[in-house]
């Protein structure tokens, strides 16, 4: 797919999530067995409702349609990121503080990997404590990926 129609479907989708207090984390197109858009969308102080998905999904798919991106056929999915999709935004920690996170980030020239609780996140970086105790800090731009590790 064309990074110019993914680069539209998220400059259509931002705003109306914007609407609804919420954030465009990512956007995907897969093609392979039909055309499917996913939109995933987070807020930062609270979690993303269904009832918010499916209107965005019907106005997106209006504009989507009225711009004539992808042709008559395509699914589209919007939705919240979910636990099994990294983090990518920096709007996203603060409100996952405390809870335990797999990170993997650039230090100097070697890549980390540390598991921890994130015990704080500000604009430029986040602190996680590990197993041992011990607090790393490290800036948005070193994070390489960080997974929330579910509870059970």
């Amino acid at each position: 797919m064309q990074p110019d129609i993914i680069d539209k479907i998220k400059e259509l989708a931002s705003p109306l999530a914007e609407e609804k207090d919420l954030f465009l984390v990512d956007a995907e197109v897969k093609t392979g067995g039909g055309t499917e858009v996913w939109i995933y969308l987070d807020g930062e102080n609270r979690s993303v409702n269904i009832d918010e998905c499916a209107e965005i999904s019907r106005e997106l798919g209006f504009l989507i349609d009225a711009h004539e991106l992808l042709g008559n056929t395509y699914r589209l999915n919007v939705s919240s990121p979910g636990l099994s999709r990294p983090l990518t935004d920096k709007r996203q920690y603060p409100k996952n503080v405390e809870r335990t996170f797999k990170l993997r980030y650039r230090d100097e020239e070697e890549v980390q990997k540390m598991k921890g609780k994130l015990v704080d996140a500000n604009d430029e970086a986040i602190t996680l404590e590990g197993e041992d105790g011990a607090a790393v800090t490290v800036n948005y731009s070193d994070i390489i990926e960080a997974k929330i590790i579910p509870v059970i």
